[in-house]
């Protein structure tokens, strides 16, 4: 029995065999086969047959062939008489898509901020009720502004009997959507969306308090007469100082204009006392400006204020220094008093 081993070899023998006679030139009939000349060899250049220098005994091996790990897979083409490339792929694919190991405290962290991102939604929304009560509190504000400059000597007690309904229809209908909205949190926190119809409803008050009695409501009268509307349970909304000094700042051009109305009117007088009241606001308030923080709301208005009380002045001025030209359309009662005109000695 013959051993593996020499089956194995035996085999390889014959293959050689073959392979070795397959690739011989064979000789065909009639054709003889080329042989080398001699003559023709190519000697080579000394350099090209030199044989290389012996190493040295210090000589450093040749570094040992660098092997690339890449986490990126590539396959770039080969240069021409080289190897191609073989594509490299990620070594940490599988632990990429594993992922890292889930953490215990990953849900009560997702559920803080799902916690947060609510508080913050219901905060937006409730802006966004605000901003819409603020615009009809100015809208209708506005309105009874314009029902009190309809005022004259003969319908003063309609006109602003009108307004005061149209006032409290604003409280009830809109001014208590602010104040449900607002009672219990801060309210500076949403102050900027409801400021500008709250200084509106300063100005209509004002208005209609100074049209009525000649006084100016105070921030305490206008916040009392809000606590109505609050739940008792909560803190009620409170209408801070700076919204009503922003709004008794805008009451100047409402009275400029009903001054220069009340004088074409005839009624003079009234025209004086709205003079001096303006004029009074105005010092008072240059007193309060320079210690309130850096606001240039109020510093604006501030300007615009100073803008009504000149205008109130110089047309009073006018009436009092040229009121004589104008005595017969300006008087109405029977027994006028011509002393703002600078005529007390005027012949009747």
């Amino acid at each position: 029995m013959v051993p593996l081993r020499g089956c194995h070899r035996f085999a390889h023998h014959l293959r050689l065999c073959s392979f070795l006679s397959m690739a011989a030139p064979q000789q065909q009939p009639g054709k003889t086969l080329l042989r080398p000349n001699p003559s023709r060899t190519v000697s080579l250049p000394p350099s090209a047959s030199r044989p290389p220098p012996p190493s040295s005994p210090c000589s450093l091996p040749p570094p040992p062939p660098r092997v690339l790990t890449s986490s990126c897979s590539v396959s770039a083409a080969s240069p021409a008489g080289s190897a191609p490339k073989r594509s490299r792929t990620m070594a940490t694919d599988a632990a990429a898509a594993a992922g890292p190991p889930a953490s215990k405290g990953c849900p009560a962290m997702k559920a803080e901020f799902a916690k947060h991102a609510e508080y913050l939604n219901a905060l937006n929304d409730k802006r966004e009720r605000l901003v819409k009560a603020s615009r009809d509190i100015t809208m209708n504000s506005k309105k009874v502004i314009f029902q009190v400059h309809r005022i004259s000597k003969v319908n003063k007690e309609e006109v602003l009997s009108k307004a005061e309904n149209d006032l409290a229809a604003v409280v009830n209908n809109y001014i208590g959507k602010l104040v449900k909205e607002l009672q219990g949190t801060d309210f500076w926190k949403l102050r900027r969306a409801y400021t500008f119809g709250v200084q509106e409803y300063v100005e209509a008050a004002t208005l209609c308090r100074f049209c009525k009695t000649g006084t100016l409501l105070s921030l305490s009268e206008i916040n009392d007469s809000l606590l109505a509307l609050s739940d008792k349970s909560v803190e009620p909304l409170q209408i801070n100082a700076l919204d009503y000094l922003l709004g008794v700042a805008d009451l100047s051009g409402e009275l400029m204009r009903l001054a220069i109305g009340r004088i074409s009117d005839g009624e003079v007088e009234y025209a004086k006392k709205i003079c001096a009241f303006v004029r009074d606001i105005y010092r008072e308030l240059t007193l309060v400006v320079p210690l309130m923080d850096d606001n240039n709301e109020m510093k604006k208005k501030m300007e615009v204020m100073l803008q009504s009380v000149v205008k109130i002045e110089n047309a009073c001025f006018s009436v009092h220094v040229r009121g004589s030209e104008y005595i017969p359309l300006l008087g109405s009662s029977e027994d006028p008093d011509y002393s703002f005109f600078g005529a007390s000695d005027f012949d009747q």
